[in-house]
């Protein structure tokens, strides 16, 4: 199948496709015209990607750990536990990545419960408000 039929089917968008491809996430066959021919696997192989993308991972990570997945009716599965200290070095990092934005939201959050200098709803009379 060509490019477009398969953005079709898998919903993803043809530059999306290209972008895969780029990272070594597909490898569609080539015709001696130079159009990609792509096989009915790559439907799973692009659906296995856009699970691993919605879990956080990198197209990096994802190159390394999606030949080693399973696509079953369930979605993705490890094919063998070597795969689990990776997933859990990814969790981890998303694990750090949500405890700084949960910083920032407080922070956000004291700022928003701090009482305001001047009782205006026009942002040009803030900022022509004196500072300390």
């Amino acid at each position: 199948m060509r490019i477009g039929e398969l953005s079709r089917r898998t919903g993803v968008s043809v530059r999306s496709l290209r972008y895969y491809e780029e990272q070594g996430l597909l490898n569609p066959l080539r015709r001696s015209s130079g159009y990609r021919e792509y096989r009915e696997q790559d439907s799973e192989t692009v659906r296995g990607i856009r699970i691993l993308l919605a879990a956080g991972l990198n197209t990096a990570t994802i190159a390394e750990l999606l030949p080693c997945m399973i696509n079953d009716d369930r979605g993705l599965t490890p094919g063998c536990s070597g795969l689990l200290p990776n997933l859990r070095r990814e969790r981890e990092r998303l694990n750090a990545a949500v405890a700084e934005l949960l910083a920032a939201r407080d922070t956000l959050d004291s700022i928003i419960e701090a009482e305001p200098l001047m009782e205006t709803d026009d942002p040009l009379a803030c900022a022509a408000a004196p500072t300390s």
